[in-house]
């Protein structure tokens, strides 16, 4: 089998590209060759510790030829043997090699394939991950309880049971996390399927009716840090409910998670959040609460102000989702919305309106579309290994190939 070949260093040109390659790549049984891996990064880039767990699972259930699948690679090719269908483990643990590697991005490459992993009895598959569940440039377990899952089992019916055991930190001394997971593939012969939102009618559906805060920072912030950021919602979102849904002591000055979490009327959510450590020669905690509590509360505003129905970060991570399902979907981030963030591009029923002209196909050739390089970045991808997606208003909505795993 001839691979295809992507090169690393495109658009992003970070691990996300190898992710989402080795994903489709596993599930479709294409071969996939990246080059010149995390070709953008400084350090001279290479497969890094979570990269390598991800890709030596899906090696190890597809039964896949895998060349330069070690740290610090900057070439591998992956090609694969067995479909999702075929996985027969239905206990799986993974341990990183680093504490720190985050397992979340180690979930992103696995994720696509269990999906998929239906045994024909509904048997679903029990997950552990063991090493960073906050950690820097990657998202974090409470971004993935709160934001990623529940709209991957609204949007598309991907339910997935989760828990966190213990927290794992990239900052300040080492330490090393776990998660417990539960998924329940889509069964044998069928497809994912997009629900659109309740409410599409704006401006009702952008409408901040409540927002979710999760606090995990040194004991002493607590109060302080909540006080602020009350203060700011207020300001921001005076009609808004806030709940505070996590509140945990961090056990140290060089970590501090905070996220907030939107939820608008028609059933959208946006998500704003910071992973930092306190400056060693800090003066004055309040003005460091007021200044970390300020961007979180700018940084969901500016969010919510695009008028899209999700934030940068979950953009870009329901394309591979967008792709394989059956028919239209569209999570517009509000980059060019002049009507709403779909007009009539979908109806209540989800059914894509093509008779107004306003439909214009785009071309995959080079990373493309509305939202962040990531997302420009995992089109592109999608365009290589899946041809048969269409991409329409500069990525806005996305007509997936409705694949099965028979």
């Amino acid at each position: 089998m001839k691979p295809i070949v992507l090169d690393g260093r495109t658009g992003e040109g970070g691990g996300q590209l190898v992710r989402l390659a080795v994903a489709l790549a596993a599930i479709t049984l294409q071969s996939v060759k990246v080059t010149n891996v995390r070709g953008n990064r400084p350090k001279g880039g290479g497969l890094k510790n979570q990269h390598v767990a991800a890709i030596e699972w899906l090696a190890q259930v597809t039964e896949a030829d895998v060349e330069g699948l070690s740290v610090g690679s900057k070439t591998v090719t992956f090609t694969p043997k067995r479909p999702p269908s075929e996985l027969l483990q239905r206990n799986i643990s993974i341990r990183t090699e680093s504490g720190a590697a985050s397992t979340m991005l180690v979930l992103q490459a696995m994720l696509p394939f269990l999906v998929f992993a239906s045994n024909g009895s509904n048997e679903p598959v029990a997950v552990e991950l063991s090493g960073g569940t906050n950690v820097a440039f990657s998202p974090s377990y409470e971004y993935f309880d709160q934001v990623l899952a529940p709209t991957l089992e609204e949007r598309f019916g991907v339910r997935i049971e989760r828990e966190l055991k213990c927290r794992g930190w990239s900052l300040g001394k080492q330490s090393r996390g776990a998660i417990s997971l539960k998924f329940y593939p889509i069964a044998q012969g069928e497809k994912l399927r997009y629900l659109p939102p309740p409410q599409y009618s704006f401006p009702d559906s952008v409408e901040v009716k409540s927002i979710d805060v999760s606090i995990i920072t040194p004991m002493h912030s607590h109060n302080k840090l909540q006080e602020s950021i009350v203060e700011g919602v207020g300001v921001l979102w005076p009609g808004a409910d806030i709940s505070f849904k996590v509140v945990e002591d961090s056990g140290a000055d060089s970590r501090w998670s905070v996220l907030l979490v939107a939820h608008s009327a028609g059933g959208i959510r946006w998500a704003s959040d910071v992973l930092t450590s306190a400056p060693k020669n800090i003066k004055g905690y309040d003005r460091f609460i007021s200044l970390l509590s300020k961007k979180l509360c700018k940084g969901l505003y500016e969010e919510i102000s695009l008028g899209g129905v999700v934030d940068e970060h979950l953009q870009d991570q329901l394309v591979c989702f967008q792709a394989l399902c059956d028919g239209p979907s569209s999570f517009p981030r509000g980059d060019d919305v002049t009507d709403g963030p779909l007009g009539p591009l979908i109806d209540a029923m989800g059914n894509l309106q093509v008779g107004d002209g306003r439909m214009r196909r785009d071309k995959t050739l080079e990373p493309f579309g509305h939202g962040s390089m990531h997302a420009r970045t995992a089109r592109w991808v999608v365009g290589e290994l899946l041809p048969g997606v269409e991409f329409y208003n500069r990525g806005d909505l996305v007509q997936g190939i409705g694949f099965s795993a028979q």
